[in-house]
Parts: structure tokens; sequence; C-alpha cells
């Protein structure tokens, strides 16, 4: 699969409109695409364990979207199998009293990958730029000065060996409300229904625009942004993991090797009888 068509380049020209959330990319069936998952995911598995053993590269997923894009469903789904002792997930609400007597990347630092880990961010410091510019938070210089902190906190993390993915969930406004309906009717998911994911619908321009400036002013090529279109769980899941997949085989990952001479231990050994 060639996941650079889903890399957000041109940034003065996405139109989020133009990009079709239904989707299904190569693949005629579901089942298809399962298959094929399945190999990723035991892939990911090998990769991680050696990411974890050498300890010289971290990665951050980060997820964005609107409600009910799938996002929850995502980090389930991708890193189910993988070793736990080494991956991390956030899911960033509203700032605490203490988060917001800071500044507004105090909070998100503290939860970044250390080295050897995976982390990933459900929501993420992009928030703290799409509530704001729907809603009217922020004015249009101190818009423009958080985008500017945005890339440079990303690009240290980069430099000090860090991979970033971020991997924008597209959901279409009817699949949305759709998802809404099935967890009215469903007691089993009535947890994850917010009334207040309904008000958010009538803000759906504007997010789709905010989102659009967020592409423009923090894709780069060392942290890009990918577009997954995600009416589909299958496939949104399949592109996920197959991003995520495919970028940790661009590290240099190797197992460690001893630094010292490899010591003899055969009279250790005891022979049985």
């Amino acid at each position: 699969m060639n996941i650079k068509r889903y890399m957000i380049k041109d940034t003065n020209e996405t139109e989020l409109k133009h990009l079709d959330p239904d989707e299904k990319g190569e693949f005629k069936s579901k089942e298809e695409a399962n298959a094929k998952m399945e190999q990723l995911k035991e892939r990911l598995i090998e990769l991680q364990d050696i990411l974890f053993a050498q300890k010289k590269h971290s990665l951050l997923v980060i997820l964005q979207g609107m409600d009910s894009s799938g996002k929850d469903g995502t980090v389930k789904h991708i890193f189910s199998g993988i070793n736990p002792q080494g991956f991390m997930v956030t899911s960033f609400k509203k700032p605490s009293l203490e988060e917001e007597a800071h500044e507004f990347l105090w909070r998100v630092h503290q939860k970044t990958p250390p080295k050897g880990y995976i982390a990933a961010f459900n929501r993420s410091h992009y928030e703290d730029v799409l509530v704001p510019r729907v809603h009217g938070g922020l004015k249009k210089d101190d818009m423009k000065r958080r985008f500017r902190y945005i890339r440079q906190f990303e690009e240290m993390m980069v430099e000090e060996g860090t991979t970033i993915i971020k991997l924008f969930l597209h959901i279409s406004k009817e699949k949305q409300l759709k998802k809404i309906q099935e967890r009215l009717e469903d007691p089993k998911k009535h947890w994850k229904f917010d009334a207040s994911d309904l008000q958010e619908r009538e803000y759906w321009d504007q997010y789709q625009e905010a989102y659009e400036d967020v592409f423009k002013e923090t894709s780069f090529e060392k942290a890009p942004w990918y577009w997954i279109p995600a009416n589909h769980q299958w496939y949104r899941n399949y592109l996920a993991l197959a991003i995520v997949v495919k970028t940790l085989e661009g590290l240099d990952l190797s197992y460690p090797k001893l630094d010292t001479p490899t010591p003899d231990i055969s009279e250790l050994i005891t022979p049985r009888h």
C-alpha cells in the first residue's frame, strides 16, 4: 500500500470536502482487509519488541477527528496484542485547574513517550487550537502563536528521537449521526453518549475549516498529518495500522548487541543425569 497517498502535503489546497470518508482503498471486502490486518498486527508486535529493547527511538501517534469518528476504537484495534509494558495512551480532556495554570503544552509534554515506547494521544494539544478557533476563545495573534509553539514542540521531539504520526479520522456528518443513534439504541453503548456531541454538530463546518488550518500550519515532513477515511471501521483500522507499521519499518531498528565479550557459562550449566 502507498500510504503517502493519504499524507497531507499540499496544505494550502487541502479541503476536507474533496476527501472521501467512504473510501475503502484497494479492498473489495472487509474480510480481505482483515486477513492483511492480522499480518500487520504480527509485524507490529515484532517491531515494538525491537523498539522496546533498543531504547533508541520512540513513537507518538496522535489521533484527532470529529466526535464519534472512532478514536477509541482505532487505539483498541491497532494496538491490541502489543507488549503493554512499552505502550502508553492518554486521552486529553478539559484541562484541570492545575493544568490551566500552566502554558497549554505543559500537560502534554509530561505524557510524551520515553525512548523505547509507543504512545497514543486520543485527542491532543490540537484541541487547544481547534476549540478556541470554533468557539472564539483566542484572538488571531494568540492562535498563530500557539501554532508556532506546536511546530517548535514537535520539531524538538523529532530531533530528540521521537517519531510523530498524526492521524485525522475523517468521518461524514451523516455517518456521525448514525453512530450517535446506535449509541442511544444500544444500552451497552449508552456510556459513550455525550449530549455535547449533538451541540457540537451545529459547528460542523467551522470545525472542518479549523482542521484545514491545522493541516496548513502543522503538517511538515518530519511530523506529517495523514487523513484516514473513517466511515468504514475496518478500513479505518487497517489504514491506521498500515501507517504505523510502515513508519516503524522506516526507522533503523535492531536488537542491541552485547557491549562486552560473550561470557562462557558452560561450566555453570548443570549436566542432566
